[in-house]
């Protein structure tokens, strides 16, 4: 497939959706959905990720519509900003392109008790420290090693594992989507090949557009809220994004050639082959759902691992116990994954399999999965923006479950490609760039600052606020870097 513009149609259905009509190609079960503004809907033109949301519409067992959230760009099978959820008791199917390469990608977000003041001349020193204690970089590996019988019990067991090490509470695991386990993972569907790649990579940042990012809260907009998050203006808070390293990466892998021939196997006709899939009640589907599961609590464990780092640094920079900095954990979400989940299906409750593929969950109030502190005001969304503008904190709302099963948006989405932004970067010095308009960044290399320049990104106050706009999350506080750590 090639990434120029599309050139189907797009019909409004309202001020924030747009509509691929299911006669747009032959082979769509049902229409595809692309959540924008007018603005937004220009750039998404450009890419060839519509294309990809008509494509995801042909899979078997798809329900009511094949979604796009509006930081939508083109990726591996399905779109990044994809959603899409199968029903298998209508032949529905699971796929690894509607989970991507790095699975359980997500990020946390943790606040303390600290000020802008407290850290406005010191944020050199800080980002120095937490530079020297994160591990980060291609490859790079951590000081925690996992082997044998304490690898099958961190993919099986997730966080909880590592809170039996003493490197976990359990406010920690509560305020982790599912508990930071996924249940019925299956450690034998991990290949010994992923498990070497992931020994000394669980507590580790990785490279690409992974980052921890020290951030001061600089707008409140749901005071309510953010009150129960312990989110006030000025607060300095640390947000961290990574997944499952290279552990993940061959999960998938593995599973994209355990799966070639099972299309054809099933008589499953697809638009395009990066789609491979297989049914979920089929024994290729049960063998990727349950090493997907198993990558997935690894990468719980692996930002479990990142937060007691950055618990540790902080505590040595500052002198005190990071009990007293008050470094809570606010939540955890995953963007990059597939479970199975209960919602309403044209008046019938059904349990389908929510392929979440650089999108994240966004449940309301009231919902039974929400940790009880949360539970009167939905869930905790957070959506990272870039490195030189904002990130966002946000609520779930009933809309989310009414038009996307439970999901909106997960970060800014980029508009140059890597090799892009390279280019556009020669010559220049992005750290100085970041330095003059007050984020002080740390960083392996040039190329990856380079690659992650905010320039690569659309403005996530925009993304944001179409979310907000549809009623799937709504605003809660606006966040600024001050100093970041990138692979």
């Amino acid at each position: 497939m090639t990434k120029q513009g599309y050139h189907g149609p797009l019909e409004r259905i309202d001020e924030c959706i747009w509509r691929i009509p299911k006669s747009y190609k032959p082979g769509m079960n049902v229409e595809g959905r692309i959540f924008a503004d007018d603005r937004l809907i220009e750039q998404i033109r450009a890419d060839q990720a519509p294309e990809q949301v008509a494509n995801v519409a042909c899979l078997p067992g798809i329900q009511v519509a094949s979604l796009a959230m509006p930081d939508i760009h083109w990726g591996y099978g399905f779109c990044i900003g994809g959603v899409c959820a199968t029903d298998p008791a209508e032949g529905g199917v699971v796929s690894p392109g509607g989970v991507g390469y790095d699975i359980n990608c997500g990020v946390r977000l943790v606040r303390t008790n600290l000020v802008h003041d407290d850290v406005r001349d010191r944020i050199k020193g800080l980002m120095d420290s937490l530079y020297r204690k994160i591990p980060a970089g291609v490859g790079e590996g951590g000081p925690f090693v996992f082997a044998g019988k304490e690898m099958r019990r961190l993919l099986a067991e997730g966080s909880r594992f590592l809170k039996a090490q003493g490197l976990a509470t359990e406010s920690d695991l509560e305020h982790t989507e599912a508990g930071g386990r996924l249940a019925d993972a299956d450690p034998e569907q991990v290949s010994g090949k992923a498990m070497q790649r992931g020994a000394d990579q669980c507590g580790t940042l990785g490279s690409g557009n992974h980052f921890l990012e020290v951030q001061v809260v600089d707008e409140i907009h749901d005071p309510d809220a953010a009150r129960v998050m312990g989110l006030a203006e000025g607060g300095i808070c640390v947000m961290i994004h990574s997944g499952s390293r290279g552990l993940g990466y061959q999960v998938c892998d593995d599973a994209l050639r355990m799966l070639r021939g099972a299309p054809c196997r099933y008589g499953i006709s697809l638009p395009d082959r990066q789609l491979a899939c297989a049914p979920l009640e089929s024994p290729e589907g049960e063998k990727y759902l349950g090493g997907m599961r198993a990558a997935a609590n690894y990468a719980w464990a692996n930002r479990q691992l990142l937060m007691w780092q950055t618990r540790d640094a902080f505590a040595e920079f500052f002198g005190k116990p990071w009990e007293s900095l008050q470094m809570n954990l606010v939540y955890d979400v995953a963007h990059n994954i597939a479970k199975m989940e209960q919602h309403d299906v044209g008046g019938r409750t059904k349990t389908v399999c929510v392929h979440r593929k650089g999108a994240t969950r966004a449940f309301p109030p009231g919902h039974r999965e929400l940790p009880d502190r949360y539970r009167a005001i939905g869930q905790p969304v957070i959506i990272p923006g870039d490195m030189g503008r904002a990130s966002w904190i946000l609520v779930g709302q009933p809309g989310s479950m009414e038009q996307t099963f439970g999901t909106t948006c997960h970060g800014a989405g980029r508009v140059l490609s890597r090799t892009a932004a390279v280019q556009q970067a020669k010559g220049r010095r992005i750290d100085q760039e970041l330095a003059q308009q007050g984020v002080i960044a740390r960083a392996r290399s040039w190329k990856g600052l380079a690659e992650e320049q905010p320039q690569a990104y659309k403005d996530v106050s925009l993304v944001v606020t179409v979310v907000h706009r549809a009623g799937l999350a709504r605003k809660v506080a606006r966040l600024r870097p001050i100093g970041v750590v990138k692979g």
